[in-house]
């Protein structure tokens, strides 16, 4: 029961935190290579997809140090990073509901890794509103993506 209280109770200070932190979040623009240095002569480490978010850790000419959803840190070329920004739904289903209430209607649901547009309307405390690709928006637990 204490564990249920301080996971639900981290839940929402953790992502309060990081916005007080500064936390910079992207989406990448298209394929990425990442590599382990900020250098194309560098080992290249994985290729991450396109609108994958990212937490920018460190910038300096022409390169970005990031955080990718599974927590591995990569250097990735600056021009890679787009403008608009992209969630990762990071639990097994995330719930998109009509109203930010956990007992509203349902939308849909998104599996793990399936990615959403945050959309810039107001949402409650410990929730976003998010859209799919397809067109269908609702709000989401912030507990239940990464990226914001």
């Amino acid at each position: 029961m204490k564990q249920a209280a301080c996971a639900a109770l981290a839940a929402l200070v953790c992502p309060l935190a990081a916005q007080a932190a500064g936390v910079e979040y992207r989406s990448l623009s298209d394929v990425a290579v990442m590599y382990d240095a900020p250098s194309r002569q560098a080992r290249q480490q994985f290729v991450i997809a396109r609108h994958t978010p990212v937490e920018v850790v460190r910038s300096q000419t022409g390169w970005v140090k990031v955080r990718e959803p599974g927590g591995m840190l990569a250097w990735v070329e600056a021009a890679s990073l787009a403008p608009a920004r992209m969630v990762i739904v990071t639990a097994e289903r995330a719930r998109i509901l009509v109203r930010a209430e956990d007992d509203a209607p349902l939308v849909f649901e998104a599996e793990r890794r399936v990615l959403l547009e945050p959309l810039t309307e107001a949402a409650p405390a410990g929730w976003a509103k998010v859209k799919h690709r397809d067109g269908q928006s609702g709000f989401v637990r912030i507990s239940q993506v990464w990226g914001l």
